[in-house]
Order: structure tokens, then C-alpha cells, then sequence
């Protein structure tokens, strides 16, 4: 019987779409963060955006690359090496 891919790679796979969004949305509306939480952590600078931006990329590849191991511990569990 074929086991089903660990739920460990789904939320690895969520979390990526997840932060790759918020990065997006930071670069293009980067005020979101001070609306949202009401303070204005770099005064107004943009310099916690950008910081922002670039962890939530580091973590989307981090992730993503997680994912990739889960993946292919499936594949070696399931025989299925064609990719």
C-alpha cells in the first residue's frame, strides 16, 4: 500500500504561497504593515518594509526548498523516481 505525502510538505508548500504573497504585497503597497499594527516601526523610512520583504523571500526559498526534500522523500518511499 502506497503511503500518502506527509501533511509536513502541504504546510511547507502553504506557508511558502503564504510568505511569497506578503512579500509581493509589501513590495507593491508597503505601508500594509503600519496600518495594520498602527506603528510606524522605521519612522516612516521604509527600511523595516524592505527588511521585510527580503526575510519573507529568504523564508519563501527556505521553504520552498523543504517542500522539495519532503517531495522527494515520497518519491524514493513510493519507487516513483521518474522526475
Amino acid at each position: 500500500m502506497k503511503k500518502g505525502i506527509r501533511f509536513r510538505f502541504w504546510l511547507e508548500i502553504g506557508m511558502a504561497v503564504l510568505t511569497s504573497v506578503l512579500s509581493v504585497v509589501t513590495l507593491i503597497w508597503s505601508h500594509w504593515v503600519e496600518m495594520v499594527f498602527g506603528v510606524s516601526l522605521d519612522g516612516g523610512n521604509g527600511m523595516f518594509e524592505l527588511l521585510l520583504v527580503v526575510g519573507l523571500f529568504i523564508v519563501t526559498i527556505i521553504l520552498f526548498v523543504m517542500a522539495r526534500f519532503e517531495w522527494r522523500k515520497f518519491q524514493i518511499a513510493t519507487g516513483d523516481l521518474s522526475q
